[in-house]
Order: structure tokens, then sequence, then C-alpha cells
């Protein structure tokens, strides 16, 4: 079994073209380059999103979640690029399949987005996605993305 490589967002910031506000990924643990790893969102009350969702019971979007989950998806994959620096390709989304939110999550959580590649064909993979806090499962899905030119 090899050793999980945490990267700091100095690294996710070489891996993901993402910027403020939607880089949705504050630190990357890969178990498996390319295949299997999590990122760490901090949710904080300042994120622009709460001032509209919803200002007075303020609740992170589904849609930002399943994004976070593929910005961690596509910064494993990277991670396994001999010099993801230098390396002219990306990883874009494609599809998503079977998605679930089954709890809200708030200002101060600590979003845990798990992802693994469970299909790999050329240049596109299908990863199985899970974001948790506390343990508990918020939110999953399916999703396609591939590989190709910047």
């Amino acid at each position: 079994m090899s050793e999980v490589k945490m990267y700091p967002i100095e690294e996710i910031m070489k891996m993901l073209p993402h910027r403020y506000p939607f880089l949705l990924v504050d630190r990357l643990f890969v178990e498996e380059p390319g295949t299997k790893g999590y990122g760490i969102k901090n949710v904080t009350m300042n994120e622009e999103f709460f001032q509209g969702h919803f200002p007075n019971n303020p609740v992170m979007p589904g849609v930002l979640q399943i994004e976070a989950m593929a910005q961690t998806a596509g910064a494993v994959v990277i991670s396994s690029f001999e010099n993801y620096e230098e390396d002219k390709r990306g990883v874009y989304f494609m599809s998503i399949d079977g998605v679930k939110f089954r709890k809200m999550v708030k200002p101060g959580d600590q979003l845990e987005m798990h992802v693994e590649k469970i299909k790999e064909r050329r240049n596109i993979f299908v990863f199985k996605a899970q974001s948790l806090v506390d343990g508990q499962v918020v939110s999953e899905a399916e999703f396609t993305a591939m590989i190709a030119d910047k």
C-alpha cells in the first residue's frame, strides 16, 4: 500500500485552472495517483453564494458540491501526470449520473470529497464520488470526464 500524498492549495492551483470564487478544493489527498483520493473544502460564511442561498438559512448549493467533487477528481487525475505544471492537458467534465443530496452543508462544515475512478477507456474516465461532513454522506454522484488539450 502506497503512502497518501497531501497537496496544499498552492499545488492544487498548479493542477486546476479554477480560481476564486470557483476553486472549491482547499487541500488534496491522493491515495492512488490518477485513481483515488479526496479533497477538503472548508465551508465558511464568507462564501459569496451564501448571500443569495439563502440569506437567513445559509446552505451550500448542491451543484457546487458536485463541482467540488469534479474538481477533486480532476486534480487526482492530474496528480498522475509526470510534470503537471507544464502539461498541456486538462480534465473536462462530460456528464453526471445518479446525483443524490442527503443533508445540508452549512457554514463551518468541512466538506470531504471522496473520488474513485471506476472505469477508464482511452482518455475518458468515470468516477464514483461522495461528499461527507463529519463522516456522514451529504451528496453523491457518478460522473464522466475526459482528458483533452487545454
